[in-house]
């Protein structure tokens, strides 16, 4: 089948690495759907696949497209969410899930005449859409969504504010913000017409002052907006921003640090905190240990959890150490830059399964060793979540406690 794919990484050219030709059909393992792609939609994610981060050499060549909208094998027609995880593992939420991942990441992507997905990912698609349009809304306006009303909270009446109002998030933001009762204001440098089309009530420059603060603000620009987004929210505002924390540069302390770092940059593009410290890092973790003790094997996420629990396997138990010693250096860090007397709490299904390993495999040592400020570390408390929604619960009835002052 006719096919866009990546074959080879090219972090200053990416566009060159870019294929198109023929591809083999899809495998459809059990569970799994197979969909005619009438449309499928760009992201910027695909641009960042060509760059080789969030993507592994060892998974090339992989066909790109994280969104598309087609037909089943029953002539639905169909719309293709690209989150491949487990509700289960997540919590109920497959977005949870530490192991999960986009299609075109591990899974190949809807770039393609075919994919296969499982078929729980398939939505109806509804009549008054076309396939072009259907297509473009499972990541950009997933996204737009969750930022809107999961994280902004965003209710009928208050002022909105997006920033670069010309992306696809932000366009999706837009929409969805008017629709919901919102009033919508937009700043874009040469885009004004677009945006008003999209809903927006009025549209200002990228920094223009603006008539008065505003209750919620969407960033998707980020560091040439980010002082203007602050600027303009009310006392007890909210910000959200599509965050890229755990795209920071993993520390180097030591020579295995070092290796390690130059092992995942060999397969990544680039070595950022998240490439470990997540459940597909704890898998790229446990490969470069197979590779230095040299094996070829290759586990999942959820079988090194299993591993560590037994005890039994060397390289599974250096994986640990490892994560925890990184996961402590990283929160160590943020410790000094927040100051978070409060306590530092680890939340999600991975920080969980190392409960019982953070003290034997050196958490507090790593969290410490910051020269003349350890003992200054020891100010902060460290506690595990044991419910994701708590987090989410907490600040709601701090903001609303707050308000209510």
């Amino acid at each position: 089948m006719l096919a866009a794919y990546v074959s080879d990484f090219d972090s200053d050219d990416p566009v060159s690495a870019l294929q198109v030709g023929e591809r083999p059909a899809p495998q459809v393992p059990e569970g799994w759907v197979e969909v005619k792609v009438k449309a499928a939609s760009l992201n910027h994610h695909d641009l960042w696949s060509l760059r080789g981060i969030g993507l592994s050499a060892s998974a090339l060549p992989m066909i790109l497209g994280c969104d598309a909208a087609g037909i089943d094998a029953e002539g639905r027609e169909v719309i293709v969410h690209s989150v491949i995880g487990s509700a289960q593992a997540g919590g109920g939420d497959e977005t949870f899930d530490p192991g999960r991942s986009l299609l075109s990441e591990r899974h190949q992507g809807t770039f393609a005449q075919w994919v296969a997905v499982p078929a729980v990912n398939l939505i109806p698609k509804p009549r008054a859409l076309s396939f072009a349009q259907a297509a473009c809304l499972p990541t950009a306006w997933l996204t737009a969504y969750r930022m809107l009303f999961t994280r902004g909270a965003l209710q009928p009446g208050e002022t909105v504010l997006v920033q670069g109002a010309g992306g696809g998030v932000a366009s999706a933001a837009i929409m969805l913000a008017r629709h919901a009762g919102a009033r919508v204001w937009a700043t874009t440098r040469d885009k004004s017409d677009f945006a008003l089309e999209m809903g927006a009530h009025a549209v200002f420059d990228s920094g223009q002052r603006l008539p008065h603060r505003v209750d919620l603000v969407i960033e998707t620009v980020g560091k040439a907006t980010w002082s203007h987004s602050i600027r303009s929210l009310r006392p007890g505002g909210r910000l959200v921003a599509p965050s890229e924390c755990g795209h920071v540069t993993l520390p180097v302390r030591s020579e295995a640090d070092l290796a390690l770092m130059r092992h995942v940059e060999k397969a990544h593009g680039f070595a950022g905190v998240e490439d470990v410290l997540s459940g597909r890092g704890l898998e790229r973790l446990y490969a470069f240990h197979a590779a230095e003790a040299g094996l070829e094997t290759r586990l999942k996420a959820s079988e090194i959890m299993a591993a560590m629990e037994r005890g039994d396997d060397p390289v599974v138990t250096a994986t640990g150490r490892t994560f925890v010693r990184l996961l402590g250096a990283v929160a160590g860090d943020l410790a000094l830059i927040h100051v978070p007397y409060a306590g530092i709490f680890l939340i999600g299904g991975v920080a969980r399964a190392f409960t019982a390993h953070y003290g034997p495999f050196g958490f507090a040592e790593a969290f410490r060793d910051k020269g003349r400020f350890a003992a200054f570390q020891r100010e902060f408390s460290v506690a595990i979540v044991e419910d994701d929604y708590l987090a989410l619960a907490g600040c709601a009835r701090y903001l609303a406690d707050g308000l209510a002052d």
